[in-house]
């Protein structure tokens, strides 16, 4: 999996000129430029051009960027992927079989790398196909959607969300991809929206995808690397060295064993917490 930082992903309306602007001095590790859910059907063309200029215009610095397409099963898809032919990262919504991604990708080209929303009961059956398509970064769940279509009330703890939260985590492990939790809608709610970071946290999700900047601090807290982590990751990697210079076939640490996967998930640790 790629050790790029995606402890925030923001979407941004591509239709809204100063809120993409505003995006460039946020302190989030990506940004969606979103063409679907945001724009309203009379201004999709529109939305498509402005976010062509803007990624054209760049100033993003190291922040991921990603365009969020219309599905091939609307009127703009098609021309919002020939549109972005050549550009690092599309998103596509509501993926529910491999052979979408494959569809998207032979209008995209080779090198575009793809993200894919799981929004459906389908997305989350199809999702161990979706993660075994290489062309496949990550995967963003559309948790409201998902809500929505199988009929779950609103809770705090997402119960009635866990199965497919865990199965996606799961499958994006498998195949060694990204895992993004969804959003957090009630902007105002800052202790209910950082809980629902420290389960997706749990669950194993790699970030949060937002809806607003206010939300970018609590997701870059959780998700990160804290100081504490990057201390002890060190420790790790020190005494498995020392043991290993002694000959020795095991280490210990604080009177815990270390083994191979704690070594490996320090090395993990500390290369989420290099600048």
């Amino acid at each position: 999996m790629t050790e790029t930082r995606l402890r925030s992903v923001l979407y941004m309306p591509g239709i809204n000129q100063r809120a993409m602007d505003k995006a460039k001095s946020l302190d989030c590790d990506a940004v969606v430029f979103d063409l679907e859910d945001a724009v309203a059907p009379d201004r999709k063309v529109e939305a498509r051009e402005m976010v062509r200029s803007q990624l054209a215009a760049g100033g993003y610095g190291e922040r991921t960027l990603v365009v969020r397409a219309n599905g091939l099963d609307t009127p703009w898809g098609e021309d919002d992927l020939r549109a972005f032919a050549g550009v690092d990262r599309v998103c596509l919504p509501k993926v529910e079989s491999a052979e979408q991604l494959v569809a998207a990708q032979a209008l995209l080209g080779q090198g575009v790398t793809l993200w894919a929303m799981v929004e459906t009961p389908l997305g989350v059956s199809a999702v161990e196909a979706l993660c075994a398509v290489p062309a496949l970064e990550a995967i963003l769940m559309g948790t409201t959607d998902l809500a929505y279509q199988l009929r779950i009330p609103y809770r705090a703890d997402r119960l009635g969300l866990l199965y497919a939260l865990s199965r996606c985590v799961n499958a994006a492990r498998m195949y060694g991809k990204v895992a993004l939790d969804g959003v957090f809608l009630d902007i105002r709610d800052g202790d209910a929206y950082r809980a629902s970071c420290e389960q997706g946290r749990a669950l194993g999700f790699d970030g949060k995808t937002l809806i607003h900047p206010n939300q970018i601090e609590a997701a870059n807290a959780v998700y990160g690397v804290s100081e504490e982590q990057l201390a002890h990751a060190r420790r790790v990697i020190k005494a498995w060295e020392a043991a290993e210079a002694a000959g020795k076939g095991v280490a210990v640490l604080d009177d815990k064993l270390v083994e191979t996967m704690h070594v490996d998930e320090a090395r993990r640790l500390l290369a989420m917490g290099s600048p």
